[in-house]
């Protein structure tokens, strides 16, 4: 089982492994999220109940009752730095080993972190031997020193340890954590956009997640804290309406102001208490919505050129989350970034339904397919070197 723990929804998704190496999904459930906020338990009752409710629907599809999960972890607090390290061989060369490549990676994992921090993925970008870079798996090669770039996804020990207890009380056991924008790319990213260079960006209901991918490996992640709650809450207030209509007309009314133009078309949404419901133009909701979309894109382009990677992703950006249906936003963006934008929509996964083909389903997807292959190469490759190529470097 794979769980998609977010601020906006809970999602649990059943998969199976076939003998063929097919991962194919076996049921799916959806609740509404209670008792989180920004991707933190803020309340750990209602968390869990959401939780189970979630996990009962998918074990109902499946048939087949499920006692552990693999936990996408996200929110405001997930951090991201590159690190390096490594170790000489001797003084004459010789062939690298698999206790030479962990000693190198354990080496560039030794980075002092935030108080109350832990790593949470080492992510290996390539290998130096002697003057040779750019390697993907140095064991049999021939060297005097041994380097190695990672890249560490960091998260404070409490709020990873507060969504486990949450999915504890709720009846299942944690096997594995992963981080969201990770497993999403799994299942949205082509290999030439994480050749070529590309982001994606996860807008989830209270934050949104980026990961820069470049010559195969991640470059960078890190958090905003903007979310498509912020989009249906400035709406909200602007044109005064309930929040719940605020969300429907952001989702279904609504195109970009740029498409739009100069129509007057309006809209009839239901007022606050018991007032009469009342008309609005839609150029007025667009231009609340894309005032939100430009600071966000903003502050996406202000992360990518603080990491130094705005020359690294000619490949564009892929929205994903259920902030990607924003009518207009990949326009937008190709405008504001000169570069491509696309909707990443999940796949790879058999089985699955029609309407889990959206983007607020690509991380609860690449959650099974990650955890699909990590049993493929632990079960066929159990080496460091095959985990190293299969989990990471693909």
């Amino acid at each position: 089982m794979a769980l998609d723990v977010g601020s906006s929804k809970i999602a649990a998704l059943v998969a199976q492994t076939t003998a063929e190496g097919e991962v194919r999904s076996l049921g799916l459930g959806v609740s509404e999220s209670k008792g989180l906020r920004k991707g933190q338990v803020s309340n750990l009752e209602q968390a869990s109940f959401s939780i189970r409710r979630a996990v009962e629907e998918a074990e109902q599809q499946a048939g087949i009752p499920v006692e552990s999960a693999i936990l996408g972890i996200g929110g405001g607090y997930i951090a991201g730095v590159n690190s390096r390290g490594g170790l000489g061989l001797g003084n004459k060369p010789r062939d690298v080993t698999r206790d030479d490549v962990r000693r190198a990676v354990s080496a560039a994992r030794q980075v002092r972190l935030p108080e109350g921090a832990e790593v949470l993925h080492v992510l290996p970008q390539g290998f130096w031997l002697d003057a040779q870079n750019g390697i993907r798996d140095p064991i049999g090669m021939v060297g005097h020193r041994l380097d190695v770039n990672v890249h560490l996804v960091t998260s404070p020990a409490v709020l990873a340890q507060n969504m486990v207890a949450a999915v504890n009380q709720a009846g299942v056991v944690v096997s594995d954590l992963v981080l969201e924008p990770l497993a999403a790319a799994e299942c949205v990213l082509s290999r030439d956009e994480r050749e070529l260079g590309a982001c994606m960006v996860d807008i989830g209901g209270g934050t949104t997640e980026l990961i820069v991918y470049a010559a195969g490996a991640v470059r960078h992640t890190s958090a905003i804290a903007i979310g498509g709650d912020h989009f249906t809450n400035d709406l909200a207030v602007g044109i005064r309406t309930p929040i719940a209509e605020s969300e429907r007309i952001k989702r279904e009314e609504v195109w970009s102001s740029a498409e739009l133009g100069e129509q007057e078309r309006s809209i009839e949404i239901p007022s606050v208490g018991d007032r009469p419901p009342r008309s609005v133009l839609a150029r007025e909701v667009a231009e609340i919505l894309d005032a939100r979309a430009q600071e966000l894109l903003n502050l996406v382009r202000r992360e990518i050129e603080r990491a130094g990677l705005w020359t690294a992703i000619p490949a564009g950006l892929v929205f994903v989350g259920g902030g990607a249906r924003l009518q207009g936003l990949c326009e937008m963006a190709e405008k504001a970034f000169a570069l491509p934008a696309r909707v990443g929509r999940p796949r790879g996964l058999a089985g699955l339904g029609e309407e889990a083909f959206a983007p607020e389903y690509a991380v609860i997807v690449g959650l099974a397919l990650y955890a699909g292959r990590a049993q493929q190469v632990l079960e066929e490759r159990p080496t460091l070197s095959a985990r190293l190529k299969g989990l990471f470097l693909a």
